[in-house]
């Protein structure tokens, strides 16, 4: 199971389909764009990416006559969603980093832990590029002593909330709903 979105899906995928990958693209996009600097993987993965960019932008965002009230609102929840997520990575990259220097370990040797052998892969992991698997999180959290709701989004997409809430509906129990804290976009 992964905890979060793969960059990587979007390249192989092809194209990106809705508000929220654009921008959570945009947000690896700034990523891709320190770590591309050394690293010609990270550079090609960038390149790849910006032509995802490019394409949904012109498509969904080149007619100013189809552009309406609602796309721009869904645009703006899902620019302050995908930087929820984004502030969420960056805490979790430093709460990691930070136990290991208290104990003297490093990223390289956290990735021998996890069973990684490649440095890429396992900054890709820690900056969001790739998503960490719950096992990893499991792991991180019994060899860290970092809380789980640390490692764990415990947030859910508009997108995903709409089909919990859809889902709900069509089972007629009104008395299951999503806690408050989950309901950011209602």
């Amino acid at each position: 199971m992964k905890t979060n979105f793969d960059i990587e899906k979007f390249i192989e995928n092809g194209s990106i389909t809705n508000e929220l990958d654009l921008e959570r693209a945009m947000i690896a996009d700034r990523k891709l764009r320190l770590l591309s600097k050394d690293n010609l993987h990270f550079k090609n993965l960038r390149t790849k990416l910006r032509n995802l960019i490019a394409d949904y932008e012109s498509r969904e965002w080149s007619d100013l006559e189809a552009i309406t009230d609602e796309k721009i609102i869904e645009s703006d929840k899902s620019e302050l969603f995908a930087e929820r997520e984004r502030i969420f990575l960056e805490n979790r990259k430093q709460q990691i980093r930070k136990q290991l220097k208290s104990l003297d370990l490093t990223q390289e040797n956290l990735g021998a832990i996890l069973g990684h052998k490649s440095k890429t892969h396992m900054s890709e992991l820690m900056n969001g590029i790739k998503p960490f698997t719950l096992k990893d999180l499991i792991i991180i959290n019994r060899l860290l002593k970092i809380d789980i709701k640390e490692l764990i989004p415990l947030f859910l997409s508009r997108e995903d909330q709409i089909k919990i809430n859809s889902a709900v509906v069509k089972l007629n129990k009104p008395q299951i709903k999503l806690q408050k804290e989950d309901l950011l976009f209602n």
